[in-house]
């Protein structure tokens, strides 16, 4: 296995980015990588020069939460190729420059973001956008409950189905003589 390739996974401590945690360590394998978990800190520029930054507690804060989501995905059972890192900067343009020659890069839906309604987040909306890797956006079972517009549409679809079956609808067809 060489030991530069790697699967980057951004942890923020969702359950989406434990979730991205368990399958790159299940994909890391058949890429002959291992998994390079990367949690983003970062000091919003709109407090600079009205709070003084606190940099060690947004670090502290940042290494307990990647410490938490390694724990969260594989208790006790960490993988012996895992490695991880804290890096200070915004998340998007992190991960993407973390992945920079990544046989993958792994992120969750959503984190902890305020836009519920979004499909994706801003942070893997930008790593979808801009890694040169392959990048797989990672749902988790929630993400698929949810009632979203499409999912209330095919939810009264099958309830119409079901109340109008037609016997030959669901019918084995054999295309090869059409």
């Amino acid at each position: 296995m060489d030991a530069e390739r790697k699967v980057v996974v951004g942890v923020d401590g969702s359950d989406s980015s434990v979730e991205a945690l368990r399958l790159a360590a299940r994909l890391a394998p058949g890429l002959g990588a291992r998994v390079h978990a990367v949690a983003c800190w970062h000091f919003p520029e709109m407090y600079a020069g009205y709070i003084p930054p606190d940099f060690e507690a947004f670090e502290t804060s940042a290494a307990k939460i990647l410490a938490q989501g390694i724990e969260k995905a594989f208790g006790p059972d960490v993988p012996e190729t895992l490695t991880s890192e804290l890096v200070r900067g915004p998340a998007p343009a992190t991960l993407v420059e973390a992945a920079a020659g990544a046989a993958m890069l792994v992120v969750g839906r959503r984190g902890h973001g305020g836009f519920m309604g979004l499909h994706l987040g801003s942070v893997s909306t930008a790593c979808v956008a801009h890694a040169e890797c392959p990048v797989l956006v990672v749902h988790t079972k929630d993400d698929h409950e949810r009632t979203h517009h499409f999912r209330r549409g095919a939810a009264s679809r099958d309830a119409h189905r079901d109340t109008h079956k037609d016997p030959g609808r669901d019918a084995p067809v054999d295309t090869a003589t059409r």
